[in-house]
């Protein structure tokens, strides 16, 4: 039996540094095999989480939106009309038309996002789409081994989506006893990754800019966050006010597995299956520039701890250590 862990079992070993400043550290990286962008952060393509605002954020800060796929066909052919050449859309592993309009319409590419994405019918999809658009970039996902990176890549994935289970809303492990935890599983890719030269996105389990630092230096080249940024005001989570948080709001965040969703967009679970997911309110804790902001400047301060000047450097220096529950601890604030 072999061993894996979390963000929570491991930390960095600081490195000789000569980085004269914090401002200095390039944060641009690959988002898939042709794309690069300026900052190694995605917001999850979720329903609470991607809105038209949030994604003008993302744009500006030098991200690229991915919208969600879970909106009638006009919606979404709005969506990419209005970032013509500046976002990814979303989809499953059915409805291969109206990906193909959506790629026709101005896409940069799609993420193919299922649960279990290592199975024939999603290397199928990926050759489909690949002999109609080859120009047009694919993501595909999640998985959470070498092998099933290894075979998306295969199938002409231009990114692979890494992480079964690690999300806020996620109940899959749960519910199914399956998954890796995601350090292991992103460094288990990570491996594969630097050979093929294919990018890897760290999808899920990031509760800080801690988070954020150690799937990049394990060998992610970018990181979706969810949560985080279904919490933030421009998402587009429903919001009501609270008394409970400094804020005055708490935002819903929600799995696409969830009981709540799939309700309210398939009516209700289908016979012989049980959600993998949960719905939830919390704090909105802010801006997305306030949160791209901390989760940036905790990159920058990381990298300047592990003496590189960019994430490629970042990932060659790493040095990483196991830890205890007792390094949280002793990690952690404690005025008392």
């Amino acid at each position: 039996m072999r061993h894996a862990l979390t963000y929570d079992d491991v930390a960095l070993v600081p490195q000789f540094n000569n980085i004269p400043s914090r401002t200095e550290p390039s944060l641009e990286t690959w988002l898939t095999r042709k794309l690069k962008i300026a900052i190694p952060i995605l917001a999850a393509n979720m329903d609470t989480v991607i809105s038209e605002e949030l994604a003008e954020i993302l744009i500006e800060q030098g991200s690229i939106p991915i919208f969600h796929r879970f909106t009638p066909m006009e919606v979404q052919e709005k969506w990419v009309k209005k970032f013509h050449g500046k976002t990814f859309v979303s989809c499953g592993i059915q409805k291969l038309d109206e990906t193909r309009k959506l790629l026709d319409l101005g896409a940069l590419g799609v993420c193919i996002d299922v649960a279990h994405g290592h199975s024939d019918r999603m290397f199928k999809h990926i050759e489909e789409l690949k002999t109609k658009h080859p120009d047009k970039e694919i993501i595909a996902g999640n998985v959470c081994t070498a092998m099933a990176y290894h075979d998306l890549v295969n199938a002409g994935a231009d990114a692979v989506k890494v992480g079964v289970g690690p999300g806020a809303a996620c109940t899959t492990r749960m519910v199914t006893g399956f998954g890796v935890p995601q350090f292991t599983a992103v460094q288990d890719c990570a491996r594969i990754a630097e050979k093929l030269r294919v990018p890897l996105i760290a999808d899920g389990g990031i509760r800080t800019s801690r988070d954020v630092v150690l799937a990049l230096a394990a060998g992610a080249s970018t990181v979706m966050v969810g949560k985080l940024m279904s919490q933030t005001l421009e998402s587009a989570a429903p919001k009501r006010k609270s008394d409970k948080y400094p804020s005055g709001y708490e935002a819903k965040f929600r799995g696409q597995a969830s009981a709540d969703f799939q309700n309210e967009f398939y009516g209700g679970l289908k016979a012989k299956t049980v959600a993998e997911g949960i719905d939830f309110w919390g704090p909105v804790s802010g801006t997305a520039a306030e949160l791209l902001a901390n989760l940036l400047g905790g990159i920058r301060s990381g990298m300047t701890y592990g003496g590189a000047r960019n994430i490629k450097e970042l990932q060659r220096k790493a040095e990483f250590v196991q830890v205890s529950l007792a390094y949280i601890h002793e990690s952690k604030p404690r005025p008392d």
